[in-house]
């Protein structure tokens, strides 16, 4: 048993604005006044005011390495994290809470993690962001510095397992996949992320004029986020609609994609405004509040927040859904009959060879970054994800053809009619429907529930008697992940 009082330290690289630092912050906002005494290790923190004073630790050497230099060895971040967190906590930690340990953006942290796990330290490593999920620069550099080029090897060393060692996943496919590579579900937890009810407050349905609709799509405009498909549906728009993206990239891959996009849509005047959040005056809530609708289309997330947060301003949600993803959500009443699976267009509108070619190519490069052989059968296999009764998803395009497609939709009026679905938003969700997603979610993915959850997973891991290591399967990880029915072309 562990002390009624448990000693809690909290690691990640580095607690820069975004994703994984506001599920830490909500994390320690949510065990303030709990039996869990918190310190929050990191090694960068430009800005520590969301957090108690005192209570972040600034750790060298595990923040991501800077370029041309060789970073710290684990042997040595070892040392320093344990006593930064015995100096942090009064005394040793009962539970390490990692995130993102197997990330590969520092590998000293990745081996580290493994040495503790040899020395029997209680750990709960929550998982944000697999490398073997479309990251294979980061999982080249992980099976060369730790995995002595051994894809088994690399697996044994990533993913420990023993009674003390258990695992967090922000959805259930992860935690699936996991189990699926030999993980004992008894230690892989499912633990979504909260939502921060204090800056996104419920706010009363606005009144809209159908006549002048905005649809406003809340992302940074990654190629995942699968902007082309938001522009298609701006040349679909009705007089008086508008259309607007909230923030621009910043990686250069990303950036190129998305410098195309802005250029296309001013040649073609659609009614498209980009990085909407910089330029307008209004509050982030305030600016979802008064959109006719919200929208994604986005062909891969990890939480998949974007599902959830519309409900809470009182706006519908529409666009394309992700049932790896959603499914969770639905799994708690939470409706979202807006969505779409597909969007199909006729086959005939694309030259069906370069397609072809262009996914033969991007799978079989796909499979080889993670050390995969060719297999023609997986590679017809991710063709015919693309198909759906003898049309093609557009999201499986990439963006040339993508932008081909689109500029026939601008000055092909009767085009337009052969897409399914033909409009972005039909028939608006009920008020009722809208209040019961905004209950639903502010009670599963509130702080309260949050609290209860982590506390809860703490005792297990802490009640967890100790034992050797064994090793899951990494090859049966990387086939979840690489799957061809989850390929697009966006995501190369």
């Amino acid at each position: 048993m562990i002390a009624l009082r448990m000693r809690i330290a909290i690691v990640h690289y580095h607690l820069r604005p975004g994703g994984v630092t506001r599920v830490i912050q909500h994390a320690v906002s949510a065990l303030r006044g709990s039996r869990c005494q918190v310190a929050v290790l990191t090694g960068y923190s430009p800005d520590a005011e969301s957090f108690m004073p005192g209570q972040v630790h600034i750790v060298p050497g595990l923040d991501y390495p800077q370029s041309g230099t060789s970073g710290q060895t684990s042997s040595l971040l070892v040392a320093t994290l344990e006593a930064t967190a015995q100096k942090a906590l009064g005394g040793p930690p009962d539970i390490w809470h990692f995130h993102n340990h197997t990330l590969g953006k520092n590998t000293a942290l990745s081996q580290a993690v493994y040495q503790m796990a040899l020395r029997g330290q209680k750990l709960l490593l929550q998982i944000h962001d697999f490398p073997e999920d479309g990251r294979p620069a980061n999982y080249r550099k992980l099976i060369g510095d730790i995995g002595e080029g051994n894809p088994a090897l690399l697996a044994s060393r990533l993913y420990p397992q023993a009674h003390h060692v258990h695992y967090a996943t922000i959805n259930s496919r992860d935690r699936v996949f996991l189990c699926q590579a030999g993980m004992p579900e008894s230690h892989v937890h499912l633990l979504p992320n909260a939502i921060d009810l204090g800056h996104i407050k419920a706010m009363q349905t606005a009144t809209h004029k159908e006549s002048e609709r905005l649809f406003v799509y809340p992302t940074r405009a990654l190629r995942r986020k699968n902007i082309g498909e938001f522009l298609l549906w701006s040349t679909l728009a009705r007089q008086g609609d508008r259309f607007a993206t909230t923030l621009a990239p910043t990686s250069p891959a990303d950036l190129s994609s998305y410098q195309q996009w802005v250029a296309l849509a001013r040649r073609l005047k659609l009614p498209v405004t980009f990085e909407i959040g910089r330029s307008t005056p209004l509050p982030f809530p305030v600016l979802l509040s008064s959109a006719a609708a919200i929208v994604t289309t986005s062909v891969a997330e990890g939480f998949g927040l974007a599902f959830l947060e519309p409900w809470l301003v009182g706006r519908p949600l529409t666009g394309r859904d992700l049932p790896e993803i959603t499914d969770d959500f639905k799994a708690h009443d939470i409706h979202l009959d807006g969505l779409y699976r597909h969007v199909l267009i006729p086959r005939d509108w694309i030259d069906l060879n370069i397609f072809r070619r262009k996914i033969e190519s991007g799978y079989s490069q796909w499979r080889s970054a993670y050390g995969r052989p060719e297999n023609n059968n997986e590679t017809e296999r991710a063709f015919q994800a693309a198909m759906v009764d003898d049309r093609i998803d557009f999201g499986r395009l990439d963006e040339a053809l993508q932008q081909n497609v689109i500029c026939r939709l601008a000055v092909s009026t009767q085009m337009r009619s052969e897409i399914n679905p033909h409009q972005l938003l039909g028939a608006a969700p009920s008020q009722p429907v809208i209040i019961q997603n905004r209950e639903a979610i502010r009670r599963i993915y509130g702080s309260d529930r949050y609290r209860r959850q982590l506390e809860r997973l703490y005792t297990r891991v802490g009640e967890s008697g100790s034992g050797k290591l064994v090793a899951i399967s990494g090859e049966v990880l990387l086939d979840r992940f690489l799957a061809p029915d989850r390929f697009y072309l966006l995501r190369t």
